[in-house]
């Protein structure tokens, strides 16, 4: 019986029925037969295993699904980045500041004749306009920062791949992308921290900005808000720090060397390496060449000036005055302005002394065992006239003429010998100096030797030891200790008789004072640097008058006391320090050779002198009448160039009663 058509062929339905995992949905080829296992099992065995298809009912409805929360999924991912923008820009500074600058008052220290020497605090110049300034000027910042300044909307796309694709060669970071308009972002509203919010909120700031302002006020808030070391933000600022002009005469070279100064101010600035700055000037006049501002004559010709730039590579003189001035600015006003301070510092003097103590280290001091030294130089009023704090500022800014309190050996005989001057002896006085010993304590002269009855004056002019331990013995210690608080030296002094030797600590700038009130007839000396401070706006806030102790010494005992001291350098242990005018003054050497002082004075000037070691290190038998005096001639002799060479007489006074 034959099956019906029907029966043969499978209906759509069944047809349309997927087969899930089956492999009989077509009849296999015959394969191989197995011994022993039937055909059937074999042939099914044989047959090709069929690929899985997803229902098409099933693949819509997943196709929807994804679609589905895909969507929602990029919705909420739309919302969060929305949400963080937006927080991002919630937490921006107020942008309505833009322009106002929020920074510590700016210090400038003037010399005596009115050239700077110094500056502390944020200095902002006279904010200019682009088309105030040399043309060369902007034109150099948009050569060498940002090209197509004038060209993007505060990003620039095509800057941010090529600095890609040459950090990517170069396989480190060698090119940035950011534009002028991102810096203005970053260095007004931003701190310089590297995340990806700071980075957000600068590509939000310079959009706003591109929207808010046009390309030159832009580029006038960079140029007049940027830094370039040395406490200058901004051109103005930088011109004056660097070249000592204000930006509106810059020169096509400085143009250069300011916008040089942009990729590392501490590096390329003049001031601090004036070849790194040459350089990186070309390397801008190129850029300028590059972009059509400049031709190749005009840049030929600004290299050939880089020369003019050696100047500006010779460092100010007086940091460690210029450190002591700032550090007493807020006794005279209230610093909370921009001030400029006219102090007493005199340039000349001041570059003699730096040289003379570098020169005398240099050639002396290895072989000697001394490295450093203090001077201080006064005007006849007190007026500071130079101040060299160490052999380096850059090495140590620890002011060793202000701060260092060192032991002053014999020249702190200046106050025993006034003490008995005011008690009634003279410098004809006879004092024994012989061996003594009090309490266990046996002072001894540097000679060890002993010269019988002496003069006062030869007393102190051979730094007698044992003769001012009797004289102090006779005056008594706490008329001597008043004697040296009443010229000026501030430490508490002991009750014993060692302080006649100098045994206790005191400041090169107090001895400094005490001297140059011998030097003035007995008015006391108070060492200042500050004349007058002015604002900004040029309107006097302090100006210095009359100021000082008045009359602290009889005029008599001045007078005998500048006597003895000129016999110290004329026949007794000052002898190095002599030179044409009338010097007067004394040696200080303590007797382990750890301190060397001269102090002195000649023609209207008063310099005093130590030289030692930091760490008390003993020197190689370094005595006051040695180095110190060689260094306070140098010192002098360059101070006072005009002064007559024949030197005066020592007056000398009628005897005096002998020390008992």
């Amino acid at each position: 019986m034959k099956r019906s058509r029907s029966s043969r062929q499978a209906s759509p339905q069944a047809r349309r029925e997927p087969h899930f995992g089956r492999s009989d949905a077509k009849e296999a080829r015959p394969g191989p037969k197995t011994e022993g296992e039937p055909a059937a099992r074999t042939a099914r065995s044989a047959k090709p295993r069929k690929k899985r298809i997803l229902h098409p009912g099933l693949r819509r409805r997943v196709t929807r699904f994804v679609l589905q929360w895909s969507l929602v999924l990029g919705l909420w991912v739309a919302l969060g980045i929305g949400f963080l923008f937006a927080w991002y820009a919630y937490q921006l500074p107020p942008i309505d500041a833009l322009i106002e600058a929020t920074r510590r008052p700016g210090f400038t220290v003037l010399a005596s004749d009115g050239s700077r020497i110094g500056s502390s605090g944020d200095l902002y110049g006279t904010p200019w306009r682009v088309d105030q300034l040399p043309k060369s000027l902007p034109e150099a910042v948009v050569a060498i920062e940002d090209r197509r300044f004038y060209h993007h909307f505060g990003i620039d796309l095509i800057g941010l791949a090529r600095a890609a694709w040459s950090n990517h060669a170069a396989g480190r970071v060698v090119q940035g992308g950011s534009t002028l308009t991102q810096q203005v972002a970053k260095n007004v509203f931003l701190t310089p921290e590297r995340s990806f919010k700071r980075k957000v909120q600068e590509v939000m700031l310079a959009l706003w900005l591109e929207h808010k302002f046009t390309k030159d006020q832009i580029l006038s808030i960079y140029l007049n808000r940027v830094y370039f070391g040395a406490g200058a933000y901004g051109v103005d600022a930088a011109a004056e720090r660097y070249f000592g002009k204000p930006a509106t005469k810059l020169s096509l070279l400085e143009s250069a060397v300011i916008a040089g100064m942009l990729k590392a101010p501490a590096r390329y600035n003049p001031a601090h390496d004036a070849q790194a700055a040459a350089a990186r000037a070309a390397t801008v006049l190129a850029a300028m060449v590059d972009t059509g501002a400049i031709t190749q004559a005009q840049a030929d010709a600004a290299r050939a000036e880089a020369v003019g730039l050696a100047r500006a590579a010779v460092p100010a003189p007086g940091r460690y005055f210029t450190d002591w001035v700032l550090d007493q600015l807020g006794d005279y006003v209230n610093p909370d302005r921009d001030l400029a301070i006219q102090t007493t510092l005199d340039p000349a003097i001041q570059r003699a002394a730096e040289t003379a103590v570098e020169s005398m280290l240099a050639s002396e001091g290895a072989k000697r065992r001394v490295s450093q030294a203090a001077v201080v130089v006064l005007g006849a009023d007190g007026a500071v006239k130079a101040m060299v704090g160490g052999r380096s500022y850059g090495d140590s800014q620890f002011n060793r003429a202000t701060l260092a309190h060192r032991q002053p050996g014999s020249a702190f005989k200046l106050f025993v010998y006034l003490a008995a001057l005011e008690s009634g002896l003279t410098p004809d006085s006879l004092v024994l100096d012989a061996p003594i010993s009090i309490g266990g304590w046996a002072p001894h002269n540097y000679e060890s030797r002993f010269e019988g009855n002496v003069t006062l004056t030869q007393a102190i002019a051979h730094s007698l030891n044992t003769a001012a331990v009797r004289v102090a013995q006779s005056v008594g210690v706490k008329r001597i200790a008043a004697m040296a608080h009443r010229l000026g030296i501030a430490e508490p002094l002991g009750n014993d008789l060692s302080l006649a030797l100098g045994s206790h600590e005191v400041a090169p700038i107090e001895l400094a004072g005490a001297y140059a009130s011998i030097a003035s007839g007995g008015i006391g000396i108070w060492p200042y640097g500050i004349k007058g401070i002015s604002g900004r706006e040029g309107e006097r806030l302090y100006r210095r008058a009359g100021e000082g102790p008045g009359r602290v010494l009889s005029e008599s005992v001045a007078r005998d006391m500048d006597a003895m001291l000129g016999a110290v350098v004329t026949s007794g242990t000052g002898k190095a320090a002599q030179f044409g005018p009338r010097v007067a003054g004394k040696t200080g050497t303590t007797s382990d050779y750890k301190d060397a002082w001269f102090v002195g004075y000649a023609g209207g000037l008063t310099c005093a002198v130590w030289m030692g070691n930091d760490d008390n290190e003993l020197m190689s038998r370094v005595t006051g009448g040695d180095l110190p005096a060689k260094l306070w001639r140098a010192v002098m002799q360059a101070a006072l160039p005009a002064l007559a060479t024949t030197p005066q007489a020592i007056r000398v006074s009628a005897p005096g009663p002998a020390v008992q």
